[in-house]
């Protein structure tokens, strides 16, 4: 699954009113000829803080997966090497 992200103008900007970002979550499939097409799954818009903060937890948790996996690797190699 992909993203495609972009501003969202906001008719009335003030100090107050966070700029709003639209995030389209796509996903590639086949079509009856067997082309590529690119199929919108669905679209959010959010305050761009809010995005920040989503994006920084998703990095987070994928970072531990990776820790995870690593050390599964180590224990996969370990046994092969044996």
């Amino acid at each position: 699954m992909a993203k495609v992200i972009s501003a969202v103008d906001v008719a009335v900007e003030s100090v107050e009113s966070p700029k709003m970002v639209s995030i389209k979550h796509t996903r590639v499939m086949k079509n009856a000829n067997g082309n590529d097409v690119t199929v919108l799954d669905y679209e959010e818009s959010k305050d761009v803080d809010s995005a920040i903060s989503d994006a920084e937890a998703t990095k987070a948790r994928l970072e531990a997966e990776l820790v995870d996996v690593e050390a599964e690797l180590v224990e996969y190699q370990a046994i092969k090497d044996a």
